[in-house]
């Protein structure tokens, strides 16, 4: 699933060690610009957290994630956890500059076709 929106906070690392060894989570919260402004804590587990560590609050972003409920002693808990994240550039992209050629002569094609040089390397 994809959601877009503004990084509205950014929280702290969090730690820790469990069976399988040490962890580390990191979450933010985007606010997806829609009409009730609606915000989504989103979670990056293990390698994922140094995505978090160039985000600011107010930065646009993308984010491909899945979402999983889990039950635990007869309630659920619901976590949406990021797997890939896109910034989109402000605005449009930058308009290329047209490349300028020089100006063709008249006198520029005469000499190739008279001319008996071969320039194939075969």
């Amino acid at each position: 699933m994809e959601l877009e929106g503004n990084v509205f906070r950014v929280l702290p690392v969090v730690k820790g060690t469990s069976a399988r060894g040490e962890w580390s989570k990191q979450e933010i919260v985007i606010e997806m610009p829609t009409e009730f402004n609606r915000k989504v804590c989103v979670s990056f587990w293990g390698d994922k957290v140094q995505d978090v560590a160039a985000m600011r609050e107010g930065d646009k972003v993308n984010l491909s994630v899945n979402i999983e409920s889990r039950e635990y002693n007869g309630r659920w808990f619901t976590e949406v956890r990021a797997w890939k994240v896109t910034r989109p550039h402000a605005g449009t992209t930058p308009p290329v500059a047209p490349m300028e050629m020089p100006p063709i002569g008249v006198n520029d094609f005469e000499g190739s076709a008279s001319e008996e040089t071969d320039d194939l390397p075969f």
